[in-house]
């Protein structure tokens, strides 16, 4: 018991020191911010010799001024905070499925793999489960769930999930399964 209240008095005693508030996001934007500057090489190059070499210096301080700038607004904080958790909540999701679907699936030796429509919807539902991570982040969905809940009856959602079934079995009906011809 008296190692559980140290662990829980240390924690407490970080986030009074604003590790989670402060130093955290920091590091979060000022690493996500450097490596896209280094990646992309916006700032262009310096030449050293027959090499060319991204200009550090530069990227890493637009990373430590928009590292600053974010840990400023408490509400850019909030935000972050609010997604990394979902983020990593819907990663583990994804891991989940993937033991899953992993356990009916044939071991290879290069291992195992989401391929062609699988990895399209996969790709679709993370990129649908972030932008709802975002939105319930930033107070979006609020409003919209509040709207739903005031407006709609039951008939009228019944309605539209009908439409949407039949418009997506239509689409599966007349969609075109013939192979392009591979051109020689």
């Amino acid at each position: 018991m008296a190692e559980e209240s140290l662990l829980r008095g240390t924690l407490q005693f970080m986030d009074k020191l604003g590790v989670y508030d402060v130093i955290l996001p920091f590091l979060l934007v000022f690493s996500i911010v450097f490596a896209v500057l280094e990646k992309t090489a916006l700032l262009g190059y310096d030449k050293t010799g027959d090499e060319k070499v991204t200009k550090k210096n530069l990227n890493a301080i637009i990373a430590f001024v928009c590292g600053f700038v974010v840990v400023a607004s408490s509400k850019l904080v909030g935000v972050i905070n609010n997604v990394m958790g979902n983020v990593v909540l819907l990663l583990l999701l994804g891991i989940c499925f993937m033991l899953l679907i992993g356990a009916f699936h044939q071991q290879t030796e290069e291992g195992f793999f989401l391929e062609g429509g699988w990895k399209t919807s996969f790709i679709v539902i993370m990129f649908i489960g972030i932008l709802l991570i975002f939105a319930n982040a930033l107070g979006w969905l609020q409003g919209l769930y509040q709207y739903l809940q005031t407006h709609w009856d039951s008939n009228a959602v019944t309605s539209i999930v009908l439409v949407i079934v039949v418009i997506l079995f239509m689409m599966y009906i007349t969609k075109d399964r013939s192979k392009p011809k591979k051109k020689d």
